[in-house]
Parts: C-alpha cells; sequence; structure tokens
C-alpha cells in the first residue's frame, strides 16, 4: 500500500474511533456530523470525503461490530464446552487489548434497542443469530455431558449477558479487572 493510501486509511480508521466514542456516549441521534468532524479534527467537507453521510458511517461501524459475531460463530463447533471456552478467552482478550472491540459491544447493543437508527441498519442488526446458534450448541453439549442441564436459551443468554457486561465495564473504563475467562465459562459448564 503507497504512503498516501495508509495515511487515507489511517485517517478513515481515526473516524472511525471517534465516531464509536461519539455513538457510545451521546448516542446515534444526538451525535451530529459537526460533532465527529470537530473531534477528528477535519472539515465536514474533508469528512464527506471518507463517508458520505452520518448514516453510512454508521452503518460501517454496525458492520465492523456485527462481523465479530459472525466469525466467532464460524469456528470449530465440534466440542460445544471448547468452542465456549475459546470463545469466552479470546473476545476477553481482544476487548482488553484493544478498546475499540470492548466499545463494539456497547455500540451494538444501544442498537438494538434505538429506534432512531435507519431502517437499513434494523434490518442489518436482525440478521445476527448468535443466540440461535449458540442454543444449539448448548443443547448438543447438554448430550454430550460436557454442558448443564437447563434451558438452552437461558443459558445462552447467561453466557453472552456475561461476556456482555464485561465489555460494557471495559468500554467504560479499560483499566478494570477483566475476569478470567473461566469464570464465564463456569455459568455453562457442567459439574
Amino acid at each position: 500500500m503507497s504512503t498516501r493510501a495508509e495515511q487515507k486509511e489511517k485517517r478513515r480508521l481515526e473516524i472511525l474511533k471517534v465516531s464509536l466514542d461519539l455513538f457510545i456516549r451521546k448516542g446515534y441521534a444526538a451525535t451530529k456530523i459537526t460533532d465527529i468532524a470537530q473531534e477528528a479534527n477535519m472539515s465536514v467537507g474533508l469528512l464527506f470525503h471518507y463517508f458520505p453521510s452520518k448514516d453510512k458511517l454508521y452503518e460501517e461501524l454496525i458492520r465492523i461490530g456485527m462481523s465479530g459475531p459472525k466469525m466467532v460463530m464460524a469456528e470449530d463447533q465440534s466440542d460445544p464446552l471448547t468452542f465456549f471456552e475459546s470463545t469466552a478467552k479470546n473476545i476477553l482478550h481482544y476487548a482488553v487489548s484493544d478498546p475499540f472491540v470492548a466499545k463494539m459491544f456497547v455500540l451494538i447493543r444501544q442498537a438494538e434497542y434505538n429506534d432512531a437508527i435507519p431502517e437499513n441498519i434494523k434490518e442489518l442488526l436482525q440478521l445476527d443469530d448468535t443466540y440461535t446458534q449458540s442454543a444449539l450448541l448448548m443443547e448438543k453439549g447438554q448430550q454430550n455431558k460436557t454442558i448443564r442441564q437447563g434451558n438452552t436459551t437461558a443459558l445462552t443468554i447467561a453466557f453472552w449477558a456475561a461476556i456482555q457486561g464485561v465489555c460494557e465495564a471495559l468500554a467504560l473504563d479499560p483499566t478494570t479487572p477483566c475476569p478470567e475467562s473461566d469464570w464465564i465459562v463456569d455459568i455453562i459448564r457442567r459439574k
């Protein structure tokens, strides 16, 4: 990649980081394109060279946020408990080492509850089937006696809510001590 292309990509990433911070602090509706430009130390006109609108910028962040669960669910699922152990370990590692990851959990959760976001983004969010796939894995783990008995949807909610909560705490304060991933997996592990 040429120096100019590298600089452009670096600037684009800076815009995404600044926007992410503003969207999770102020919300989608209250964040103005002028706020983003000001935080990114650029003119609104220059910002539009990178993203044609606030909606497109927000959509790009949502797509990035949704790519994480897709990658997670594409991992080897042959042993459900091992899958959940690896998932918890990896997510917490990335959430600690890169605040952008932790903040993405906040953004996606807020977007799921936000009536003010554009319709196309609402539709995009509905494509996430992480809970459905996870519940099926919980059932498989119950069958092989590695996952505790109980309602698989409830177990799924407990696991992902714990991950969500840790990521939200880390997004709010990156110096927050991160729990061991095994503590989260113990929620679903058969004993």
